[in-house]
């Protein structure tokens, strides 16, 4: 029923109510295609994890550390994961075009912050020997191709930073540098991937192999450090968008259970051949870490319960981990400055002579540093972190930990 301009009630035709009924489907159906896909809870768990497990080990330096949770390993896993899942539903140029806004702005601040402290503590174009290749090379800060040149050596900030700041700055820029090559390369590896699933996934293990036994000279650092973590975490990436591609599924479900155990059990034993314990870790073992990384995270795939929602014990987490997901790049790019700055003002407490004498392990261990280097990784989450939603094209929100509306910039 509908009214009468003079108030008289008037009856709607029948094809009016279909016409109004059908628009309403037609919206509605506009209304799923606009709503994003459902997160799967157990990937944020996974990358919460790894991120955690990364800021954990730079603290506390234990070599046995990325043995018990891979977290590059995973991180990248997850990253083609997603990869694939994008180019399967739009243009690969739009897709690497919007990872790479993603990642570009907060590497941009990193460098803002970072280039101009460096400068300011004297560092120049003689640092690389000519200034010629020290300009060009400042270009790495821009679009990470290569790893970015940074200040060793310099002075720190007395009682505030320690001299290692700027090497802080400019070690973790490997990840980003490896990232964006796998971005870059993400359109012809899903379509090898389609082709030949096994022996694309299996080819940078054999790459790995390559180098560590010496099969081919690769000519230049630079080059050679790019081969070096394609090799050792191309396999994940690859994973990842195998486990999208429904490859893993296709699998009888007693192959990877069998066999990611004996190639798991070939790295480390490769790793502990290599002198795993006088100190060195995976990281400096790119062949050992290809082995034991592509195990990990094909068990951590092979398991994928897909949780839309949190399982009931895991529900009290949701707010750190969804804080971790969404400030992934922001934490990984400050986390080591915050180190650095934490452990520097931890050697003022030596002044205070009650503790050297009574409580001597809080001066050493590195267990009490742990809140502090949090706390102050919080503070650049709210200094720094609303460029990743700027990147991504979001609203800036300080401190997204899931609650809706909450904290808004």
């Amino acid at each position: 029923m509908s009214t009468h301009p003079f108030g008289l009630p008037t009856r709607t035709p029948p094809e009016a109510g279909r016409g109004t009924e059908a628009s309403r489907e037609v919206e509605e159906g506009r209304e799923v295609q606009r709503k994003p896909a459902s997160r799967d809870r157990y990937f944020d768990l996974l990358r919460a994890v790894a991120l955690f497990r990364v800021v954990f080990y730079h603290l506390m330096g234990w070599a046995w550390l990325p043995v018990v949770f891979p977290s590059m390993g995973v991180m990248f896993a997850l990253a083609g994961n997603l990869m694939a899942r994008s180019l399967r539903r739009r243009p690969a140029i739009d897709v690497v075009r919007g990872r790479l806004r993603r990642l570009l702005p907060p590497l941009w601040l990193l460098g803002a912050v970072g280039v101009t402290g460096m400068l300011l503590g004297g560092w120049g174009p003689d640092e690389e020997g000519h200034p010629v290749w020290w300009w060009l090379h400042l270009a790495f800060w821009i679009l990470p191709l290569s790893d970015p040149p940074y200040g060793e050596g310099l002075p720190g900030v007395q009682g505030l930073i320690g001299a290692d700041w700027a090497v802080a700055v400019g070690v973790p820029l490997w990840y980003l540098r490896a990232y964006l090559w796998f971005v870059l390369l993400s359109p012809l590896l899903l379509r090898a991937l389609r082709a030949a699933p096994w022996p694309t996934v299996l080819s940078p293990v054999a790459l790995s192999a390559a180098l560590e036994f010496g099969a081919f000279t690769v000519p230049g650092w630079r080059l050679e450090a790019a081969l070096s973590d394609v090799g050792a975490f191309g396999a994940c990436w690859l994973l990842g968008m195998a486990h999208q591609e429904g490859v893993l599924r296709r699998l009888p479900r007693y192959v990877v259970p069998s066999l990611a155990p004996v190639v798991a059990c070939i790295g480390l034993w490769y790793a502990v051949a290599q002198d795993l314990r006088e100190g060195h870790d995976l990281d400096d073992m790119p062949f050992a870490q290809s082995l034991w990384s592509f195990a990990a995270v094909l068990l951590l795939l092979h398991l994928s319960p897909a949780w839309r929602e949190w399982p009931r014990r895991l529900r009290r987490w949701d707010r750190p981990i969804t804080l971790l997901n969404s400030r992934a790049v922001t934490i990984y790019l400050w986390h080591n400055v915050c180190i650095v700055v934490v452990e520097s003002l931890w050697d003022h407490l030596w002044s205070i002579g009650l503790l050297e004498t009574d409580a001597h392990w809080i001066l050493v261990s590195p267990w009490p540093q742990l809140p502090a280097v949090w706390l102050l990784t919080a503070g650049c989450v709210v200094c720094f972190g609303w460029v990743e939603d700027l990147a991504a094209g979001r609203r800036p929100r300080i401190w997204p930990d899931g609650r809706p509306g909450a904290h808004r910039a």
